[in-house]
């Protein structure tokens, strides 16, 4: 098997799909693998460790492409790769499907084996892939929620934590999973004031047990999501249905009602985003102002630790990588049941039906 690996194009990537480890792992297995030159330099691996741990080292991307059997990326093809599909290759990346129709046309044309991430699963129904980076966009959602906060970035100059003798700031996570999970114990460490949103009453006991009271719990209703939000300084959207569209759960009435200068961090913007005034940025663009919020939703948001991403994705993918080189594609796919829950595209059909249903395709 030779395995491709190019350099990340999306605006502000910073990760890689295979450090020099994963490499060195996938070699001793009899893999080949190609890595485009540069590809690991963001994340702090350089070529020389690559070539250290048996990878050969190309310049262009075509020749990654062309050449790999198993693509391995850490996003989803941009338009500019779209011509860089080889017809029936695999591919191992976030995909987002339900989010990206045109891409779902190209891989569909292509008969791509498009195995996402986002949807391969544990023995437990848990998605191992996805949890790392959830995390970490959580904890990020709250430190950049905190940096547009301030006066100069166009916040309402509230500090989280506050100060003896003043209010902290009120951070409202609608969304109790990985990353809100995340984004609360984040939010609790400052010192603010954390309310947190959730259809899960298991979900919201957890955080009540490990908190013991100093984080407000709250059934996710409309109710009680218009009254938390319009008293929000930072609001975090991290509502997530694995592989569908994330459902709408702040309109902009609701978002209207913000005070002047409070900030929303949608995470689930891979998803297409859970608020209703939200569209995508970039790390280039990350913010713009509506009903004068500041609404940040950049998709690729864990680039901006990307080694400490690369790490804690790779060492999530090492198994499964391991698994499709030792076994084969079809041969890994046959005998592990979560890792062909990963597959969301094959032979020009989608085979994900919650992807499926938000493409129309069902």
């Amino acid at each position: 098997m030779t395995i491709g690996v190019p350099k990340e194009i999306k605006i502000g990537e910073t990760r890689v799909s295979m450090t020099p480890s994963l490499c060195r792992h996938c070699v001793s297995l009899g893999a080949r693998v190609l890595i485009q030159k540069g590809a690991g330099l963001t994340a702090g691996f350089s070529d020389a460790e690559y070539r250290a741990a048996g990878a050969t080292l190309v310049a262009e991307p075509t020749k990654v492409w062309r050449a790999a059997d198993l693509v391995l990326k850490v996003k989803e093809p941009l338009p500019a790769e779209y011509d860089l599909l080889q017809e029936g290759q695999a591919l191992f990346t976030y995909l987002h499907l339900a989010a990206g129709p045109e891409l779902a046309k190209v891989l569909l044309k292509k008969r791509i084996l498009g195995i996402a991430y986002e949807t391969v699963e544990g023995r437990d129904g848990s998605f191992p892939l996805l949890k790392p980076m959830s995390q970490i966009a959580g904890r990020l959602s709250i430190q950049i929620g905190a940096y547009f906060l301030q006066s100069q970035h166009g916040g309402s100059g509230v500090l989280l934590g506050g100060i003896p003798g003043t209010m902290p700031g009120h951070v409202v996570v609608i969304g109790a999973g990985n990353s809100g999970a995340h984004a609360v114990q984040m939010a609790a460490g400052m010192g603010a004031r954390v309310t947190v949103l959730d259809l899960d009453t298991r979900k919201l006991e957890a955080l009540d047990v490990e908190y013991r009271g100093r984080v407000v719990t709250l059934i996710s209703n409309p109710a009680n999501i218009e009254h938390q939000v319009a008293d929000a300084d930072l609001l975090v959207g991290a509502v997530l249905i694995p592989a569908a569209k994330a459902p709408t759960v702040v309109s902009r009435r609701t978002v209207s009602r913000m005070r002047p200068g409070s900030v929303i961090v949608d995470i689930a913007i891979d998803q297409g985003g859970c608020i209703e005034s939200i569209r995508p940025t970039s790390h280039k663009q990350p913010v713009y102002v509506e009903h004068g919020v500041v609404h940040y939703a950049v998709p690729n948001m864990p680039a901006l630790v990307g080694r400490t991403s690369t790490l804690g994705l790779t060492q999530a993918t090492e198994p499964f990588v391991a698994m499709l080189v030792r076994r084969g594609v079809e041969r890994a796919l046959a005998e592990h049941e979560g890792l062909a829950k990963g597959v969301n595209t094959r032979a020009g059909q989608i085979t994900y039906p919650a992807v499926a249903a938000a493409l129309g395709y069902g």
